[in-house]
């Protein structure tokens, strides 16, 4: 789960995701305002009781379609009244959830939240959804420069790594020409030992529902891991070269990696990348 902020007049408020959805906190969109019961009222609402419930049945295979028509037939009565709790505990919902302590709440996942700055009033949802858009935007950069870098980490000194191998190992091995490709995939995996302290095959076994789509263990790597890794490669086949023996390269390529990986955590590389693309677009 992964949280951040964003500021829509005046209010600092919390946006949470979990399985890959947004959800905002409601408590922190009334926070500072008359009256404390703003989701109550919000709730016992008719309108919001069917928009969510609505939701639930689209969202939520598990939602208590009985007691949501029980809530329905009920909502717009003097006597009705409905808390996020009560919703959760009689329908099973999972569009709202609540959070107690110092940083708790009531969130909603973000469709169920807008309909609650509408509520509010037509400019907050407004400058809601501005900033939401803001945040996602941004996010959206960062993913689209991390995918950049590794692709670009991903062919580089891979030549140089190739060429070592054909050069030095291949001739020297008794595999025939349609088995070569065993051994770019073994020293592949020296590689994967020294940076991941994994093979490729053992991390296929730990992560079987990746790999059975297709991914592998460098698809889920940092900057700073694929970084590192295109490094050994290149030192990799300058040890090839000088007729370093596999016990040898991994012990050396496991220390090399290791330090070079501590270096580069310790000095966030990919804020680095940030700054130096956001000082190069200042002087276009």
């Amino acid at each position: 789960m992964t949280k951040k902020n964003i500021e829509v007049d005046d209010k600092v408020i919390s946006i949470e995701t979990r399985n890959d959805n947004d959800y905002i906190c409601l408590t922190d969109m009334i926070r500072g305002d008359e009256g404390s019961d703003h989701i109550r009222n919000w709730m016992r609402n008719r309108n919001t009781v069917e928009f969510i419930g609505l939701w639930e049945t689209l969202h939520n295979p598990n939602f208590k379609g009985v007691e949501f028509d029980r809530f329905r037939k009920e909502a717009g009565l003097n006597s009705f009244n409905l808390t996020p709790k009560k919703w959760i505990n009689a329908t099973s919902a999972i569009g709202i959830y609540s959070k107690s302590g110092r940083y708790g709440g009531t969130y909603a996942h973000k469709d169920l939240a807008f309909e609650f700055g509408s509520w509010i009033s037509p400019i907050f949802k407004l400058l809601l959804l501005k900033e939401f858009q803001r945040l996602k935007e941004k996010e959206n950069d960062k993913y689209n420069l991390e995918w950049n870098v590794k692709r670009l980490l991903a062919k580089t000194n891979y030549i140089i790594h190739t060429d070592a191998i054909k050069d030095h190992i291949i001739p020297t091995s008794n595999y025939s020409k349609n088995a070569e490709w065993l051994l770019y995939a073994k020293e592949a995996d020296i590689l994967n030992v020294a940076v991941f302290k994994c093979s490729a095959k053992d991390w296929r076994t730990a992560n079987s529902e990746h790999a059975e789509k297709g991914l592998n263990i460098r698809d889920f790597a940092s900057i700073n891991e694929l970084v590192v890794l295109s490094n050994m490669e290149n030192i990799n086949a300058v040890l090839i070269e000088q007729g370093k023996n596999k016990i040898e390269r991994i012990k050396e390529l496991s220390r090399l990696a290791e330090k070079q990986l501590q270096t580069l955590d310790a000095a966030s590389i990919i804020k680095s990348i940030k700054k130096e693309n956001k000082t190069n677009k200042g002087k276009l």
